[in-house]
């Protein structure tokens, strides 16, 4: 991953203006109670850029007319550190995982006095001071102003000269396309949760709540040498299957229904994510197998579509189309604008470092774009929710399923759970 780190970083270059400073910090775990914190997880475009996984760090770009310098800062060691937490990162390691010259690693102790001088115009490490500042200006909503608008506060209050410009603009574009060291980890993944699914349907006529089938798969996954859950595991049976994100996991197994999993596992900060409805007593009954053999055609189909140049209107519009003329002709409803009643979602997501990958959904698939395809029908009156998702890799002529080895017809799914 340090190459794939170093030409990250070559290929954002290319994007920034001239007479930019960059500025990604690594973050820290937020507070959880009074004396502990929530797992660290690296932010995203840091890591995608550093191939550090470590809190407490900054990574500065800096874009002159001549010259392209990349700087990271990091914690120094202290006794107490050391002693009560555990020693930090070095720089020599630093270095070897980033591909950033050992020389160009400080402690975070000198970065306001480097970040001064490349401000100043007597001695601007860029020969001239930017004019620009990117920071990640990721917006979860309306009401949370981004992390590193508090971390870099002096700075926009001190250099007032500097225009803020957010580098989602770039990153979320380059980070659309995955290189091979990062689909070896997004396979990884999908591996993991193939082991944790493969673990549900040995388990699953022999458990009696949902939770008990969730805590079998964070068991076997993490034994498989993931880092854990890509997301929160939803383990939905009956009913349940009809809210889209549900997470509680606290209900009895009703042994006549199905339970819908949507899921994945962690491997090098890498996702997947995979959705799969399981009867409980291991045989579809005849309703349950024509509600989901009718999603399995749409996810197959949708699939097959997918090929560069395809639009994600396309995707959206084939698949909803499709399950409407499937739900008609079963008598679900009698006009085809009424299946937003029971599939009220989109076909998928990019998928990559985050689990909703970063991405542009108004252009055209290319090569190299991962993402998920996820029809479903939920029919909560009958106590029916079904949904079937895989990740996809976009080829040159086509598309790769990462993961078709994970079961989803009928019989396959009977068979092993029998």
């Amino acid at each position: 991953m340090k190459e794939h780190a170093i030409s990250a970083r070559e290929k954002l270059f290319e994007r920034l203006d001239t007479g930019s400073v960059t500025l990604l910090y690594s973050g820290d775990a937020p507070h959880k109670s009074m004396d502990q914190s929530y797992p660290y997880t690296p932010q995203r475009n840091f890591f995608y850029l550093s191939n550090l996984n470590e809190p407490n760090m900054i990574l500065m770009l800096l874009k002159g007319e001549d010259s392209e310098q990349t700087f990271l800062f990091i914690e120094e060691n202290t006794d107490h550190i050391i002693k009560w937490e555990g020693a930090r990162m070095e720089k020599s390691e630093a270095s070897d995982r980033s591909g950033i010259p050992e020389k160009n690693i400080r402690y975070l102790k000198e970065f306001d006095g480097m970040f001064n001088r490349t401000m100043n115009y007597a001695r601007s490490l860029m020969g001239r001071p930017p004019k620009v500042l990117y920071l990640d200006l990721y917006h979860k909503d309306a009401q949370t102003k981004p992390a590193s608008l508090e971390k870099a506060s002096s700075i926009i209050e001190n250099y007032p000269e500097l225009d803020i410009k957010s580098v989602n603009e770039h990153t979320s574009y380059l980070r659309m396309f995955k290189s091979e060291a990062e689909l070896a980890e997004i396979r990884k993944a999908i591996g993991h949760t193939k082991k944790g699914l493969e673990t549900i349907l040995s388990n699953i006529k022999n458990r009696e709540y949902e939770y008990q089938l969730e805590a079998d798969f964070l068991h076997a996954i993490t034994l498989d040498g993931s880092e854990g859950n890509a997301f929160d595991t939803i383990a939905a049976c009956g009913e349940n299957a009809a809210v889209l994100h549900y997470t509680l996991n606290r209900d009895s197994l009703d042994k006549k229904s199905m339970i819908l999993f949507d899921l994945g596992a962690l491997h090098g900060n890498y996702a997947s994510d995979i959705s799969r409805t399981f009867p409980v007593n291991g045989k579809y009954s005849k309703r349950q197998k024509q509600i989901y053999e009718i999603v399995l055609k749409v996810n197959e189909a949708t699939i097959e579509e997918i090929k560069p140049g395809v639009t994600w209107k396309h995707l959206n519009d084939f698949s909803r189309g499709m399950l409407a003329k499937e739900a008609k002709n079963i008598g679900l409803i009698d006009d085809e604008k009424e299946i937003l009643n029971f599939y009220y979602h989109s076909i998928g997501h990019f998928m990559g470092l985050d689990v909703h990958d970063v991405g542009y959904y108004d252009l055209p698939l290319e090569e190299g774009m991962v993402l998920t395809i996820e029809p479903g029908l939920y029919i909560k009156e009958e106590g029916i929710g079904v949904r079937i998702e895989d990740d996809i890799l976009v080829t040159a002529d086509g598309y790769e399923n990462l993961s078709k080895d994970i079961p989803k017809d009928v019989k396959t799914i009977e068979k092993l759970i029998k």
